[in-house]
């Protein structure tokens, strides 16, 4: 139960920032934005706040912000067609009923004309049981069409995504993957305030109880003068040295309260990953200071982001195999895994999700992030936009290889961890 906890909230917490990134910036941008979702699939919750509707959906396999102009409007007002109009005090048109009109009797009902619901935002009509005159009716900026009862907002072209300028639409799109990357540096930042950010001394840090260093008589703070005669200045030098000889043993020379000391250390064999290495049993010294911590979660940040995108190199290059991926089942387990082992590990694995996050949203694939942004750029190179079904086209089939990309992964990784 620990485990299903623990990643709903990672998940919620890495999908709620990134598409609270789409959201703030396409809110600044004036844009109407309809619904701010979490996961995909029928609705589980919903609370309307404004404009926006909130939700939570029922397949959690990311989520989305609707912003107005990105879908055709699905609903129309053509000539012929009879609608009822409802004005607010300004005497514009505040609410247009497409149907069940009997259910409002204040309504006013008109035949229409002719009407221009983005631009000049009008509807020219004949009144029913009225006299024949032509009456041209101004909507409200923040008017509603009515269907079935349920209220869905006018968006006027002004609203509408495309709109906007190259420069708002890309901040839109951009803000959400850039919002993980923010997202992981303050996670690092407060790890490093929780269990102190590492820093380049030699000095010695946490000792394990069952280590050699603990054994050869070492402690907490001593500082290392030099190691099989070796002098060492940081804490880089000291690992270097003690990871070159496992089982051999090695004379240490430390300074403690101020008396220098010289006790013998033999580093235990153990094998990381396709490494041979000495490791005594000390973790690195820590500070726990506010800029300390903001430079570890930066540097972290940086770190991580860099051996992500040396992995995606190594998968096209063929170095890195698809069966070497993970879908959601994967991760939960790794999540499983990584949760019994404390709440730090937990929050560096929840840094290290939301950087692949970002990065993934930015390769430039149609359907994602990054897709959206490489036709941006051809916009900004032709001068103009590429047609905007055309483009629907090419995200629909790139939605469709993801999707059937996810398939693969989850196969594999039921296989791996079920047969």
């Amino acid at each position: 139960m620990n485990t299903i906890i623990a990643f709903i909230l990672i998940f919620g917490a890495l999908v709620f920032f990134h598409e609270l990134g789409h959201l703030i910036f396409a809110k600044r941008a004036g844009i109407l934005c309809r619904e701010f979702a979490i996961g995909f699939g029928p609705k589980v919750f919903s609370k309307k706040i404004n404009e926006t509707v909130y939700t939570i959906r029922l397949l959690p396999i990311g989520g989305f912000v609707r912003m107005a102009g990105e879908d055709p409007e699905m609903i129309e007002v053509k000539p012929g067609y009879h609608v009822g109009l409802l004005f607010n005090n300004e005497g514009e048109v505040e609410k247009i009923i497409i149907n069940n009109k009997d259910r409002y009797p204040d309504a006013k009902i008109v035949e229409v004309e002719e009407a221009d619901i983005e631009h000049d935002m009008y509807i020219s009509g004949y009144e029913q049981g009225g006299q024949e005159r032509l009456e041209r009716f101004d909507i409200s900026s923040t008017a509603y069409f009515v269907v079935d009862n349920e209220e869905v907002q006018i968006a006027p072209y002004n609203r509408q995504f495309a709109s906007k300028s190259l420069g708002q639409r890309t901040l839109a799109i951009i803000a959400g993957p850039l919002m993980n990357f923010v997202l992981a540096f303050v996670v690092l930042f407060a790890l490093g305030f929780i269990q102190g950010a590492p820093i380049n001394e030699p000095v010695l840090g946490e000792l394990t109880p069952d280590g050699s260093a603990i054994e050869a008589g070492l402690q907490k703070g001593d500082v290392v003068k030099s190691i099989a005669g070796q002098s060492v200045d940081d804490w880089e030098s000291v690992v270097k040295i003690i990871r070159a000889n496992p089982e051999n043993e090695l004379p240490i020379v430390i300074e403690r309260d101020g008396e220098t000391l010289q006790l013998n250390v033999t580093p235990e064999e153990k094998k990381v990953g396709e490494e041979t290495m000495g490791l005594i049993g000390v973790y690195s010294p820590v500070e726990k200071t506010f800029f300390g911590s903001l430079k570890f979660g930066a540097v972290e940040t940086f770190r991580w982001t860099k051996e992500i995108i040396v992995s995606l190199g190594k998968l096209i290059t063929g170095q890195f195999s698809i069966e070497m991926l993970s879908g959601p089942v994967g991760i939960y387990d790794m999540t499983d895994k990584i949760a019994q082992t404390g709440i730090t590990n937990l929050l560096n694995w929840t840094a290290l999700l939301s950087i692949n996050l970002g990065i993934m949203n930015l390769l430039p694939i149609p359907a994602l992030d990054g897709g959206r942004l490489l036709f941006f750029a051809i916009e900004a190179v032709r001068g103009k936009p590429i047609d905007r079904q055309k483009e629907g086209i090419v995200h629909f089939i790139g939605f469709a290889l993801l999707m059937l990309l996810m398939l693969v992964v989850t196969w594999n990784d039921i296989q791996r961890f079920f047969f």
